[in-house]
Parts: structure tokens; C-alpha cells; sequence
């Protein structure tokens, strides 16, 4: 049985067991490659009413998964991620801004691959329980969409017809679960 918490300042860590940092990619112009990293840690602080005000997550990039080993092995290369020289992936928040009931938007810096730019976050905050453990979590969800090449990532090949092999555009979404701290 969960319990609902009544939202304070806190601070959070996040639980990565029960975390999940996904991206997608269309592949030759004709499916969708998805793929999520198995490596994840990060803080939040919340507000006296319980709002995130600050955000920093952290994905180890050498713990990427798509489920083709070749594949995952490219992306740990130089082509993509070159997990050797930026074994992170860093987000931190600069602002939390209200969109009514749950909804958010978070905007904050992405450090990928040497480069930071800010992104924009969609995310759905929901309130704090008491789980059956005693912990007080915490849940959101999110999505944006970013292009790689922002990132200094431009490794493709054109294939005949003209489309690339790999797009440039990339969804991701965040499913977050948090244990307060204290």
C-alpha cells in the first residue's frame, strides 16, 4: 500500500533501478531504432511546495543499449558517443516552469559528447508517497527532441535513394523515479 506525502523542500536522489532514459532514431528513412542507457544517477531538489528546482542526471555513455551488440559497439565509438574520451552525459536545470496542473517545462543544459546546449524538457511531475518500504519516492515522465548534430555528432551515410541512414533528429523520453533523502 503507498500513502500520499504532503510536497517540501527536499532533496532526491534518483533510483536507477527504476529509471528508464530511452532515445529513439529513425533508420534509413523507414523504422525506428530505440535504445536507452543502463547507467544512470542524479540528484533533484524540490521547492517548499515541492517543485524541482534544480536538476542534475548523469548517464555513463559506455552503458548504451539498443539490443544488436555491433550496433551498441558503434555507438561507443568515435563515429557516435566516443564513450572512451566523454564517458558522461550530463543534464543540469537552469529553470522549472509551471504549465498547469502536473505539467512542466524544464530547461537546462545537455552536455553530450564535449558539447553542451540547452534543451527543453515536457515532463509530468507526480506528488510523493510513502512506499510499502517506508522510502518517500517520487515519479515523472518526460520527452524532447534534439539533433544530433548539435552535439557534434554527424557520423551518416546517404544512402541511393537519396534518405539518410541515420536521422538526425532524436526523440528522448525519461521515466524517473526518486527517493527523498531527507
Amino acid at each position: 500500500m503507498t500513502t500520499a506525502i504532503r510536497p517540501t523542500a527536499a532533496s532526491w536522489a534518483i533510483d536507477p533501478t527504476h529509471t528508464d532514459i530511452a532515445f529513439a532514431v529513425r533508420h534509413m528513412g523507414l523504422s525506428t531504432v530505440r535504445g536507452r542507457f543502463d547507467v544512470v544517477a542524479g540528484t533533484i531538489r524540490t521547492d517548499d511546495s515541492g517543485v524541482p528546482s534544480e536538476i542534475r542526471v548523469e548517464l555513463d555513455t559506455d552503458s548504451i543499449v539498443t539490443g544488436t551488440a555491433d550496433r551498441d559497439g558503434h555507438l561507443r565509438s568515435a563515429d557516435f558517443f566516443d564513450a572512451e574520451r566523454h564517458p558522461k552525459i550530463v543534464f543540469e536545470s537552469s529553470s522549472v516552469r509551471p504549465k498547469g496542473g502536473d505539467r512542466y517545462e524544464i530547461v537546462g543544459d545537455l552536455e553530450m559528447h564535449g558539447v553542451r546546449n540547452e534543451v527543453v524538457l515536457d515532463a509530468e511531475i507526480g506528488e510523493p508517497i510513502r512506499d510499502p518500504f517506508g522510502l518517500i519516492r517520487r515519479a515523472a515522465s518526460g520527452s524532447t527532441k534534439i539533433n544530433r548534430k548539435d552535439w557534434g555528432l554527424t557520423w551518416n551515410q546517404v544512402l541511393e535513394a537519396g534518405a539518410l541512414l541515420v536521422a538526425e533528429e532524436v526523440r528522448i523520453t525519461l521515466d524517473v523515479q526518486a527517493t527523498q533523502q531527507d
